[in-house]
C-alpha cells in the first residue's frame, strides 16, 4: 500500500467533509466568518469534487471492489474526527487538511 497516496485520500476526505461542513450558515459563521460571504456559495461543490478526488486516490491504493469499502471508511473515520473537533478545537479543524498534505512527501520516501 502506498502510504502517500493514503496520506493524500485521508486529507482529501477531510477537506471534501470540512467543506461540505462551511457550506451550511452555522459552520460558516463558526470557522469562516472573517472570509466572504461570495465563498460559501463555493464550498458544496469543492466538497463534492474533494470527496471524488479521495474516491480517485483509494481506486489508486486499492482494487475497485476494496476502494469503496475504503473510501467509506476514510469518510466515517473523517467525518466522526470533524465532528469531534468543530466543538472544541474550530480553529484546528480548518489547519488539519494541510497537515495532512505536507505530511505526503514524508511518506513518499518509503
Amino acid at each position: 500500500m502506498n502510504a502517500s497516496l493514503l496520506c493524500l485520500a485521508l486529507s482529501a476526505s477531510y477537506a471534501g467533509m470540512l467543506a461540505l461542513c462551511l457550506g451550511t450558515e452555522r459552520h460558516w459563521k463558526q470557522l469562516a466568518a472573517a472570509a466572504p460571504p461570495s465563498l460559501r456559495a463555493w464550498c458544496r461543490p469543492l466538497g463534492v469534487l474533494l470527496l471524488l478526488l479521495a474516491l480517485l486516490l483509494s481506486l489508486q491504493i486499492w482494487p475497485a471492489s476494496m476502494a469503496l469499502v475504503g473510501w467509506l471508511g476514510m469518510l466515517s473515520l473523517c467525518g466522526l474526527v470533524l465532528l469531534l473537533l468543530l466543538p472544541y478545537a474550530p480553529r484546528l479543524a480548518l489547519g488539519l487538511p494541510l497537515l495532512g498534505v505536507l505530511l505526503a512527501p514524508v511518506f513518499m520516501s518509503e
